[in-house]
């Protein structure tokens, strides 16, 4: 059985610009998505659900005398979609007159991307299905139990206005997430893509199930600063939590890290932040929320914080370029950097290990939460595969760890790093970072677990 078709990009963009015509409204936008989304959940060793959606979003945007709203439906019927204008034009009417609004975009030229695989688009569930199968079977062979998710999918959307713009994007989306438990330990292992190819689910499952192996019977150990050698999902879970900070709104109002502090030594030489939305790791649209190309931005550069990203009304305000990281209108968050890419090294996992006396190997992270947002201290803990490292070696499993760390002093103790790689974690969205080796990383206390 294939997955059903979903609404075309022509489809999508019949359905926009019967949309302007209805409107009366001193100018419209208008947002149409069609999603497709499956899922195989296993457990105990066994798939036990599956489950899939056909998802259609339609959201328009009016602006009224300065003012602006945007009201939404999934009816695509002629009736809907009239009252669907007419709700946007009625509560922009009611809104306060917005002096930060601007007019809406024309035309634009955008860069192309090659998101939509049609291996990822025409997988089955019988293909996710046989792909778990071998993993639970593995997992029976080895006496450990498994659970997780395979997932898939696709997305056409398209956005235009009155004004003449138009963008469009498809995309694919494959996930596989994989937990190995035993009696006494976990390993986990998780991946995604565009292109479901780039997936293995048998390897993802073997790395879980040695974690689980590698950390049975686990030790506890004191609480302490140790070296700590932290996978890419661990990173990117802490590292996340900057996002916002780079964002001209944020940095406007004082709610940033970063402020003032832009310009100066803020993390370590080897720190080197982009976003770009043209990373062949990235995934995403080339236009942000009000349809203005994405460009690829200098972050931090050895370490100094160098610019942010803003949508086109904080750049007003800040006299300074947008650079197309703008979120929907209306909201209150302006724009943020969404593909985030970290400069890596050279340095192997192995090496890293082979180099320290003493420290910690983490596999994952999780239950993270914002204890300083100026210092920006993190509280969390490890789990599923934490590991003690001595004389160049791991010895073996250790309790899990509650952690009290600055983000911005761990970037200031980073001794090496790997190649930067797409990682996926729970705390944060996808980016692409390295594996990191952290002298002094903050173990607060130890957990019962």
């Amino acid at each position: 059985m294939k997955p059903t078709a979903q609404l075309s990009l022509a489809e999508l963009e019949r359905i926009g610009a019967k949309i302007l015509k209805l409107s009366e409204a001193d100018e419209t936008e208008v947002d149409v998505s069609a999603a497709t989304d499956a899922l195989t959940r296993f457990a105990n060793n066994t798939i036990h659900q599956n489950v899939a959606e056909h998802t259609l979003g339609i959201s328009v945007r009016a602006v009224v005398d300065g003012r602006t709203a945007r009201s939404s439906t999934n009816k695509t019927y002629d009736e809907s979609l009239r009252r669907v204008v007419a709700s946007a034009v009625t509560l922009a009417r009611h809104q306060p007159e917005n002096p930060d609004l601007l007019p809406l975009l024309g035309k634009q030229k955008y860069q192309k991307v090659s998101r939509y695989f049609s291996a990822t688009a025409e997988t089955t569930p019988q293909d996710r299905a046989r792909a778990v199968t071998r993993v639970c079977k593995m997992a029976d062979k080895n006496k450990q139990t498994t659970a997780g998710i395979f997932a898939s999918g696709s997305l056409n959307s398209v956005m235009a206005n009155s004004k003449g713009l138009f963008a469009s994007h498809r995309q694919t989306r494959s996930e596989f997430s994989v937990t190995i438990l035993e009696e006494h330990s976990s390993g986990w292992a998780k991946s995604n893509s565009p292109d479901i190819r780039k997936l293995d689910p048998e390897e993802l499952a073997e790395r879980a199930a040695r974690t689980a192996a590698g950390s049975r019977a686990p030790r506890e150990i004191p609480a302490g600063r140790y070296t700590t050698i932290l996978r890419p999902s661990a990173v990117l879970d802490l590292v996340g939590f900057l996002f916002y900070d780079f964002a001209g709104t944020a940095v406007l109002d004082k709610r940033s890290c970063l402020t003032g502090r832009m310009g100066k030594k803020l993390f370590g030489d080897n720190i080197t932040i982009w976003d770009d939305a043209y990373h062949p790791l990235q995934s995403g649209a080339p236009y942000d929320g009000e349809g203005l190309p994405r460009q690829k931005v200098l972050l931090v550069d050895r370490g100094v914080p160098k610019n942010l990203v803003y949508s086109r009304a904080t750049a007003k305000k800040m006299k300074a370029k947008p650079t197309g990281h703008g979120f929907s209108l209306p909201n209150e968050y302006g724009e943020a950097p969404m593909n985030l890419v970290l400069s890596g090294g050279d340095k192997s996992t192995e090496e890293m290990i082979r180099t320290t006396e003493r420290g910690i190997l983490v596999t994952r992270l999780w239950y993270i939460r914002e204890v300083d947002p100026y210092q920006k201290i993190l509280t969390g803990m490890t789990r599923d595969g934490t590991f003690l490292i001595e004389n160049g070696n791991v010895s073996g499993g250790v309790r899990n760890f509650r952690f009290n760390q600055s983000i911005i002093e761990m970037l200031s103790n980073v001794e090496m790093m790997g190649p930067a790689v797409r990682a996926a974690g729970e705390e944060s969205f996808e980016m692409v970072v390295p594996t990191m080796k952290v002298r002094d990383f903050h173990f607060s206390e130890v957990t019962k677990f």
